[in-house]
């Protein structure tokens, strides 16, 4: 079992780190959207990130050996966490390029959720009066929160609701790959995990790509473009380290605040460059109901911290569930 370093204080720089990058992301990417289509956005990231992460693993001789592949149950793992995670990246943009980014980024939330109902149901972890507190926060929350658009959102035909719809079945497809990758882990390492994704990505998005269009780009487009793909890979590694010196629950509870930080970064996108992005609209209602997102996703995560250890009558320490 993985012990963390103790060392707290630089787990949560990290993952603030980590939480400021995925909130400044949906920003970036919506950008970027205005100089290429999603396709040819994803299929970049997969590049970038992909060649940054080879050239790393193989200057470490930590290449991950494909030998490892011949098990049916591995390779099935293994597609599933391909198939997820090059899912989410793209449903996720489809949906981007419909809503704002703060609209994104609050929806994609119900992800770490639907990965705590897929480790309830698939592998019978149990689920406590805290954690089903938490699920109500949040789903009130997400009401709140998009309480101004309760008018597009019932109907079905609105560009806006179909981009919602998108962000969530992003949602649906990475918890897919966390629950696929969680057991995967036992015979791959995470990076030599993301490696393969990242490689395959590059592949199986080339014929639907459209590498042309990088060159039309102006020095804001190659900024945006090389950000984006940078932010997958420190994004990653800083959270990944974070996992390393702080618990698990304590760094998801801090990445909670992410939605919070693209609402935020948005408002004041929109104030100082008025003419790149729209804001989600917000009022009263939708910043309680930001807030409720967090507290109800922070909820559930420490709620899943270790058990208490209680020290019985015999003197005997006893884990208490």
């Amino acid at each position: 079992m993985h012990t963390t370093s103790g060392r707290w204080k630089l787990g949560l720089l990290l993952s603030l780190l980590t939480a400021v990058l995925w909130g400044l992301l949906p920003i970036a990417l919506k950008g970027l959207l205005a100089y290429m289509d999603a396709l040819t956005i994803t299929w970049l990231r997969f590049v970038i990130a992909g060649a940054a992460l080879f050239a790393f693993l193989w200057y470490r001789r930590r290449l991950p050996s494909l030998q490892r592949l011949k098990q049916r149950d591995i390779v099935l793992l293994m597609l599933l966490v391909v198939i997820g995670l090059l899912g989410n990246y793209i449903f996720y943009m489809w949906g981007l390029n419909r809503v704002t980014p703060g609209g994104a980024q609050v929806m994609i939330q119900t992800a770490p959720m639907l990965l705590l109902f897929g480790g309830l149901f698939i592998f019978k972890e149990s689920f406590h009066k805290t954690q089903w507190f938490g699920v109500l926060i949040f789903a009130l929350g997400l009401v709140l929160f998009f309480n101004q658009r309760f008018d597009v959102l019932l109907d079905p035909q609105h560009d806006y609701t179909l981009g919602i719809l998108l962000i969530f079945i992003a949602g649906v497809l990475w918890a897919a790959y966390a629950l696929a990758q969680k057991q995967l882990l036992k015979s791959f390492a995470s990076e030599e995990i993301m490696i393969i994704v990242y490689l395959a990505g590059s592949l199986l998005f080339l014929p639907l790509a459209s590498p042309s269009q990088v060159l039309p780009l102006d020095t804001f487009g190659w900024l945006l473009l090389l950000f984006c793909g940078a932010n997958t890979l420190v994004a990653y590694g800083a959270f990944a380290e974070a996992l390393d010196h702080w618990e698990a629950s304590r760094v998801s509870a801090t990445l909670a605040i992410t939605p919070l930080l693209t609402l935020v970064f948005m408002q004041l996108t929109e104030y100082f460059i008025p003419a790149f992005l729209t804001a989600e609209p917000i009022n009263s209602l939708s910043v309680i109901g930001a807030l409720l997102v967090v507290v109800g996703s922070a909820t559930t995560a420490l709620s899943k911290q270790k058990a208490r250890k209680v020290e019985g009558a015999d003197g005997v320490v006893r884990i208490d569930p």
